[in-house]
């Protein structure tokens, strides 16, 4: 829907974003793993003057059984303010989220009542089948095309090529496939850009038979799951080049590119080094008329006595960290790296992004350490930081504790139970602190496991900016 003055929650570079308001309300995907229940967008008070600050006040349940939500994200950014695909008069009010295991999208209005989010339109697979050629979305942007959506198989459930279809802006239709040269990309999961660069970049994950039964054993070892960089002329949707990190390096996955458009740069997490079972953070960069990848974190693996854990590690001896997730804070200050399987959410300054500096550290649950919150101090937690969002001021860190279902059976197969977790940031010096009042956790949520988080007025991972 168009209003007569730019939507307030976009701004035209990170600097300016940087001052917004706080969010007041969270919003959460929650998923039942069995699927004999919907799964729901949560909505947390993230309020602190508030009575109800770090509760479930809100519920919305979906019309239909076994999507397993996953990511989710807004119709419209700061991106909408790019001068050369301009739309400042739509609204950042609808919450678009796909169906990971059933490829359906579900279009949420939270204009009327933000803590009622009120499901409006619901996109059935065929659509997405029929006119881009995909099934099993996964990632959602707000773009200055459209809404940007990657999946990670064919169509009609097809095992690929996975890619990026284009959703329009208002009407939530599926447009089409986004690339009209996809080159060799065939594995496909995350996805960002460089406005300022016309670049386009995507990394790989795995077809969806590689993924929806839990990690393979056999493909892990094998080197089959992805281990490139994709990237891609923005505007002509052709691919330009692909970048092998080497096949040792599995499962590069989320994309955390500069905010400063200005910048051609960003961080890739990479799940797990079959040689060693350390986890890694790589920095994509220039390097003369091509792109490179650059190795600049390594996180090793944690020994561990193999009664201690679950049957896929046991022959291993050791914890592999998993970095499953990674956040860029708005002014590029501060990367946050989440250790699903250590139990270990990081803090990087990387102002120098060759050179980052371990700021902060905390833990939280973890395949052995299973360590407490402050706040339930006698809860033995399951699963570990996992999905990462920033507040946009850097202020404030949220972090869930799912990854996939089937994932989630194979790591912690005693339950993974269901958290949110925030952490206090002090933007100038780092450093990390568990907020003792702010612990949305088990029942809270009814029965279901939790995912990503979106910030009421946007988040460091939602948008994109037009200008430094």
């Amino acid at each position: 829907m168009a209003v007569w003055k730019p939507d307030p929650t976009f701004y035209p570079s990170p600097r300016d974003a940087v001052s917004a308001p706080p969010e007041k309300l969270a919003y959460v995907a929650a998923f039942d793993r069995a699927g004999t229940r919907p799964d729901a967008i949560a909505v947390v008070d993230t309020d602190p003057e508030s009575g109800d600050y770090g509760r479930v006040v809100g519920w919305t349940e979906l019309p239909h059984l076994g999507d397993e939500l996953h990511h989710f994200g807004w119709n419209a950014c700061s991106s909408a303010l790019c001068p050369y695909a301009p739309h400042p008069h739509v609204e950042r009010r609808y919450l678009i989220v796909p169906g990971l295991r059933s490829s359906r999208i579900y279009v949420l209005d939270t204009k009327d009542d933000p803590k009622a989010p009120r499901v409006v339109k619901v996109l059935e697979p065929e659509e997405l089948g029929k006119r881009a050629g995909y099934s099993r979305p996964h990632t959602v942007h707000c773009g200055p095309e459209g809404i940007y959506l990657s999946a990670l198989g064919g169509a009609d459930g097809e095992d690929g090529p996975g890619g990026v279809a284009l959703l329009d802006h208002t009407s939530f239709e599926v447009l089409g496939r986004w690339e009209v040269d996809r080159g060799p990309q065939y594995l496909a999961y995350d996805f960002w850009w460089h406005l300022g660069h016309d670049t386009l970049v995507t990394s790989e994950w795995g077809t969806p038979s590689m993924i929806e039964d839990g990690l393979n054993g056999e493909l892990l070892l094998g080197r089959q799951y992805g281990h490139r960089l994709h990237f891609w002329d923005l505007r002509r949707r052709r691919h330009l080049q692909a970048v092998d990190l080497g096949d040792r390096y599995q499962m590069p996955l989320e994309l955390r590119p500069a905010h400063d458009p200005t910048k051609a740069y960003g961080f890739v997490g990479v799940v797990v080094d079959v040689e060693t079972l350390a986890a890694s953070v790589w920095v994509w960069h220039r390097d003369g008329e091509q792109w490179a990848v650059t190795k600049v974190i390594e996180i090793p693996a944690e020994p561990a006595a193999a009664d201690d854990l679950p049957p896929l590690l046991r022959p291993f001896g050791a914890v592999p960290p998993l970095v499953t997730d990674i956040d860029l804070s708005v002014d590029d200050r501060f990367l946050y790296v989440s250790c699903w399987g250590t139990g270990e959410l990081r803090q990087y300054d990387v102002s120098d992004p060759f050179n980052p500096r371990l700021t902060g550290s905390v833990r939280l649950g973890g395949i052995v350490r299973r360590a407490a919150h402050p706040a339930a101090p006698d809860v033995r937690l399951a699963g570990g930081p996992q999905m990462v969002e920033v507040s946009r001021d850097g202020r404030r860190v949220y972090v869930t504790n799912s990854l996939y279902g089937s994932w989630d059976d194979q790591f912690y197969p005693d339950g993974v139970g269901a958290w949110l977790a925030k952490l206090d940031v002090d933007p100038s010096q780092g450093g990390l602190r568990l907020d003792e009042r702010f612990f949305p956790h088990g029942e809270e949520f009814r029965g279901r496991r939790v995912h990503q988080t979106r910030l009421q007025g946007g988040d460091a991972s939602s948008d994109s900016y037009c200008y430094p």
